[in-house]
């Protein structure tokens, strides 16, 4: 077996604001398994307020390379990196490359009901409330992501997207931007607003804020799952968990959070940490069984992989030639 590993770049569009930070590029971390003529492919970005690195990940990937020849096994991966980018882009490749070497799709490999299209968010990052509203338009979306500042300027935000979009389902991400205070100022424009979810509107160390919160809008945790370790703390506070592959480590964790999930009560949610459509594609397979889906990170690039996932009418379609497909015959149209 061969294992190569690269950092890639990619600009966006336009600069991307949250509460945490704003960016204008995205560099990620592809790595390549490759044995008998076969090779598997994986992405990540990691996981910024970790302070991954896309050096800092390559690093790790090179610590455990002769372990994963030796035995590439996504059970022993578990055990030699701890959860986050290193560990998805390595995942996810071994994913591949298994269902390459099977000639089975990745879906069948997990068990999983042959893909269907989803209906996925797509985000506007904090901007001007008008800026916004006209990302929000251009769009032509089902459901709407908006972050928020935690600045004053929060309520027209939500005030000037749901003006833009009247009919989109709207969820607002605060990344741990909110203060009590502000979330109860807020929180009645958000009902106004027909809201249908509030993501993190808590730092992770004030998580303690959210017990016994009587909350009209269901709360998501985001930074306070990283893993399926946190679940059971979410339990109480947050009634959906988002999970991203590159925080909880890759495809074969995120499956199992979405089973221990369900049996705690929790709904679930597959999020993206930006990437390119090599790094949605495992996240859609996961998506078959969430309940909410994200997975826009390529809509915001100055370009894509050669084979993108496809977009139209508010859905998400990932052909299986993306990544994790036993073939490489034409392209389905599966969005029609």
């Amino acid at each position: 077996m061969q294992l190569t590993v690269q950092i890639e770049s990619y600009p966006l569009r336009n600069p991307f604001s949250t509460a945490a930070l704003t960016i204008d590029s995205v560099d990620v971390v592809v790595v390549t398994l490759e044995q008998d003529d076969v090779s598997g492919k994986g992405e990540a970005a990691g996981v910024y307020y970790k302070n991954e690195t896309p050096t800092q990940m390559v690093e790790q990937i090179v610590d455990v390379r002769s372990r994963i020849m030796r035995n590439p096994s996504r059970d022993v991966l578990r055990k030699l990196l701890p959860p986050g980018g290193a560990r998805n882009a390595l995942d996810c490749a071994l994913w591949d490359l298994e269902a390459k070497q099977a000639h089975c799709a990745v879906w069948k490999l997990a068990g999983l009901q042959e893909p269907r299209k989803l209906m996925t968010l797509f985000t506007c990052g904090a901007a001007d409330p008008k800026e916004m509203a006209r990302v929000a338009r251009s769009y032509g979306a089902r459901a709407i992501k908006i972050k928020l500042l935690g600045d004053s300027r929060d309520a027209d935000r939500v005030r000037s997207v749901r003006e833009a979009v009247p009919e989109a389902w709207l969820i607002v991400d605060a990344n741990q931007g909110l203060t009590k205070q502000a979330f109860d100022a807020l929180l009645p424009v958000l009902v106004e607003a027909r809201v249908g979810l509030l993501e993190q509107p808590f730092p992770v160390t004030e998580d303690r804020l959210l017990e016994g919160i009587q909350s009209p809008i269901p709360l998501v945790a985001d930074e306070s799952a990283q893993c399926l370790q946190d679940l059971p703390d979410t339990v109480g506070r947050f009634e959906f968990v988002n999970i991203k592959l590159d925080k909880c480590g890759g495809l074969t964790e995120g499956l199992a959070m979405v089973s221990r999930a369900r049996e705690l009560g929790l709904k679930t949610y597959v999020g993206n940490m930006f990437g390119t459509s090599l790094a949605m594609a495992p996240g859609f397979i996961l998506g078959q069984i969430c309940d909410v889906v994200e997975l826009d990170g390529p809509v915001f690039l100055g370009r894509d992989r050669d084979i993108p996932v496809q977009y139209r009418d508010g859905y998400i379609y990932c052909p299986e030639q993306v990544w994790g497909g036993p073939r490489n015959n034409g392209l389905e149209d599966r969005l029609a």
